[in-house]
């Protein structure tokens, strides 16, 4: 019989959380100072636009290789790798602005090779979990690591916000630096002690990536759950994070308004990330379509409002609502995913959630660009993100009717 114990004694599952905090804070920290720095400094939505496509679009390109090699190698040797170059990536464009050089061309082509580098470091730290902790605290685990990383981006906004507000974006990019490092320390293979490589099966590269897509194929639930969170990350949260520094400009708001709302929206998903992590839930499709559904309602009445307090208001229930999307799907494709597959299967749920925000960013600043008003655009990917997520509700039966066992 399996020896069930605390996840709070479990050290490579602490070390595993509080690197991935740090990295976290890190991370919304670099991301909050380049959309000021782009806003403020370059002056222009489209430029932001093509930044930001420029972090996120390696991730479309790269996540599947990503999940190839988190099956081949130790994912804690991919994370403690990529953390630590990303952390000297930080270091280089603290030292450009630091000597007034850090143009438009230098901060695409390094936050290119930052998306590039998460590619890789994402499917390897979410098919790690199932590693170091039992099969029944897997949603617990998620639950730790996701609301730990809500903190974080609470945490980073605050820090960034009030750097940027007193000692200015130099000093942002030099904390998010040396943030970004430490958490590559507590990301040291050693501390994690993570087992013997599944995937144990000798073929090319290729063949183990048709074999991770047809896995998924196969699986109803999977296809269904990897549609909802295209729908979630591409009418809703792509679009609204880049709406924010926008209208916060727009609005005549500062670094601490922009905070604000970055902030709004972290508490909202820490809060529901607690719930979660308390509750059992046992028909987890049924809840994350329930969850689509109201965070595109509170979206559309986000594109309603012309005031930044209120916008910081409903920024809340868009985190809270979110969440209840992500964490039930993700927590059941780890539970029944075979662990020597895990890492390609992950890649591609770490694409639906990440790698769709690039196309996003694309249709928003274009449409803005042309002149039409933000909140027209962001209105109308929610309705249509809502239609979409009915017809899930409608014809999803298999993903709807699923229920955990655990």
């Amino acid at each position: 019989m399996e020896q069930r114990y605390s996840l709070m004694r479990n050290t490579p599952f602490i070390f595993l959380f509080i690197g991935s905090f740090l990295a976290i804070i890190g991370f919304s920290m670099f991301f909050m100072t380049t959309t000021w720095f782009v806003i403020s400094d370059l002056g222009s939505a489209s430029s932001l636009g093509m930044i930001l496509i420029a972090i996120t679009v390696p991730r479309v390109v790269m996540m599947a290789f990503g999940g190839v090699l988190a099956d081949k190698y130790k994912k804690t040797t991919i994370m403690f790798t990529t953390s630590t170059i990303q952390g000297v990536l930080l270091v280089l464009i603290f030292l450009l602005n630091n000597a007034g050089q850090l143009t438009f061309v230098y901060l695409l082509i390094l936050g290119f090779f930052f998306g590039t580098l998460d590619a890789f470091s994402g499917p390897a730290g979410t098919s790690l979990i199932p590693k170091l902790v039992q099969v029944h605290q897997i949603k617990q685990a998620n639950a730790i690591i996701q609301g730990l990383g809500q903190i974080g981006f609470i945490v980073g906004p605050i820090i960034s916000g009030s750097i940027m507000e007193f000692a200015g974006v130099t000093t942002g990019y030099l904390v998010s630096a040396i943030i970004v490092l430490l958490s590559a320390f507590f990301m040291f293979p050693p501390f994690l002690k993570e087992g013997p490589v599944d995937n144990t099966v000798k073929q090319t590269p290729l063949k183990d990536l048709i074999e991770g897509f047809s896995y998924v194929k196969a699986s109803k639930f999977l296809i269904t759950g990897i549609l909802i969170l295209i729908t979630l990350n591409f009418f809703a949260f792509g679009a609204i994070s880049i709406a924010i520094p926008i209208l916060v400009e727009t609005y005549g708001g500062s670094p601490i308004n922009l905070s604000y709302i970055e902030s709004a929206l972290g508490v909202g998903m820490l809060v529901s990330t607690a719930i979660i992590g308390m509750v059992k839930i046992r028909r987890r499709g049924f809840t994350s379509i329930i969850g689509l559904i109201a965070t595109l309602m509170v979206a559309i009445a986000f594109s309603q409002i012309p005031n930044l307090y209120i916008l910081t208001a409903l920024a809340f229930f868009i985190g809270f609502t979110m969440t209840f999307v992500s964490i039930p799907f993700f927590t059941s494709a780890q539970e029944d995913t075979d662990p020597r597959i895990m890492g390609r299967v992950m890649s591609i749920v770490f694409l639906a959630m990440n790698g769709f925000d690039p196309l996003a960013y694309a249709t928003v600043t274009l449409l803005v660009s042309k002149g039409i008003d933000i909140q027209l655009v962001i209105l109308s990917f929610s309705v249509i993100g809502l239609i979409i997520a009915l017809v899930t509700l409608w014809k999803g039966k298999t993903y709807r009717n699923y229920e955990s066992t655990y």
